[in-house]
């Protein structure tokens, strides 16, 4: 069994820790515990939205909004078997596309971007998904999350998109405080190691669907329970590392 590092938080931070303080409840070397943990529980985390390439990617995190990544893949699988480029999408126009998707929570307006996107994509961008987020944003239906997502799981860039899992796990824990995604995605970047950084996304979002959930978080499944310092807690003791790595979760 993995001996677990034991991290103490200073009793009255100061100085440049007193800085820190205010954008994170902990300490530099707790947060590359926190971390490290992570990375041992999942050394490679995966994204859970089916997808073939790029542009199916961007299609699948536009759907997703309000949505499930069970139900959107559910809706996808016939979808992206015949439609896996923008310009075969657009071939369905917005009813082909509805029919597919009419399992997924405002469908409507979602066919429409989709269809909107595509042709952005054709017009603009030669079929080809930008590999920048600000080229990314000018698509219909896509935000600065899913920019973010597809630059990271498609581009392998360093980006941090945060989703609702991630903005209650940042208020929560008091990792990174925040009332707006964008204000909890900057505190995030300036805490998280860089060596961490382009997994923590999926460490996050797993951990908060699966361990810290929004309505009762499972503590005694938590490999950070010794370190987290959310105000409410079902157990002060972190889950084996080894026994937490191994279960499969999902």
């Amino acid at each position: 069994m993995a001996t677990k590092k034991s991290i103490k938080a200073a009793d009255k931070p100061s100085g440049r820790a007193k800085r820190r303080s205010r954008r994170s409840a902990y300490t530099k070397a707790q947060i590359e515990e926190i971390f490290r943990r992570f990375s041992l529980q999942r050394p490679e985390p995966k994204g859970e939205l089916a997808h073939t390439n790029p542009f199916t990617l961007v299609v699948a995190v536009a759907l997703s909004a309000q949505a499930t990544d069970v139900g959107v893949n559910r809706a996808t699988t016939d979808l992206f078997a015949i439609a896996d480029t923008p310009e075969k999408m657009l071939s369905l126009g917005e009813e082909g596309v509805g029919r597919h998707i009419r399992t997924i929570g405002l469908w409507r307006n979602k066919a429409k971007n989709v269809i909107a996107l595509s042709q952005k994509l054709i017009d603009d961008f030669g079929g080809v998904v930008p590999q920048t987020r600000e080229e990314l944003v000018t698509l219909p239906g896509v935000g600065r999350k899913t920019a973010n997502v597809v630059l990271s799981m498609t581009f392998g860039q360093k980006t941090l998109a945060v989703d609702t899992h991630i903005l209650r796990l940042a208020n929560r824990l008091k990792l990174a405080p925040g009332k707006t995604p964008d204000a909890v995605e900057q505190n995030l970047l300036a805490i998280i190691p860089d060596h961490y950084l382009y997994h923590a996304h999926h460490w996050l979002i797993l951990h908060g669907r699966y361990v810290c959930k929004a309505r009762k978080p499972d503590c005694e499944a938590c490999i950070i329970a010794d370190l987290c310092k959310a105000d409410e807690k079902t157990t002060d003791s972190a889950a084996p590392l080894v026994e937490i790595a191994d279960q499969k979760i999902g």
